[in-house]
């Protein structure tokens, strides 16, 4: 079993939404409550890539197991070297280390991009992405109390940072 990262294709877009309405559906890792369709997901990585964002994915013999991206952390101008990522794999593929390989990656095209910092942006109950996440080195640096709704209960969000000059 070879993992393997390419950019990503329109194409991938249909294995994409599936891997996100998995998580929309069943987790509070997505805060959305709407399912994705490919035109919607077209559009969005449409804008990342006007942007110059790169959106990866991860294949085992050629079929999409995960796939990650970064963009904007917020819009104002002073905040272009801070990115926010998402790394997202297919449920019944987790633990082959495919997250792993996303998230470095990622990582190391941000360090091309010159940017500065990666911010994490995840759900408080998710402890195994917390834990995944300072294995990078990220570190918590904030709460945000209650600031999502979903599944009929308040979710509390954990901003994790990683400094990518100090990186490894």
């Amino acid at each position: 079993m070879e993992i393997k990262i390419r950019p990503y294709k329109a194409s991938d877009a249909k294995s994409i939404v599936a891997i996100l309405n998995y998580y929309i559906l069943n987790s509070t890792a997505i805060y959305d409550y709407d399912l994705r369709t490919v035109d919607q997901q077209l559009t969005i990585f449409k804008e990342k890539r006007t942007k110059g964002f790169p959106i990866i994915v991860a294949t085992i013999e050629n079929h999409v197991v995960g796939f990650g991206y970064y963009s904007e952390f917020r819009f104002r101008e002073a905040y272009k070297f801070t990115v926010e990522h998402s790394v997202y794999v297919l449920p019944n593929e987790h633990g082959k280390g495919i997250g792993k390989i996303l998230l470095q990656s990622l990582i190391d095209l941000a360090k091309k991009q010159k940017l500065h910092t990666m911010i994490a942006v995840i759900d408080s109950e998710n402890q195994s992405s917390v834990n995944f996440h300072e294995q990078f080195g990220f570190e918590t640096v904030g709460i945000i109390k209650e600031s999502g709704f979903k599944f009929d209960r308040w979710l509390h969000s954990v901003l994790m940072q990683l400094l990518l000059e100090q990186a490894t």
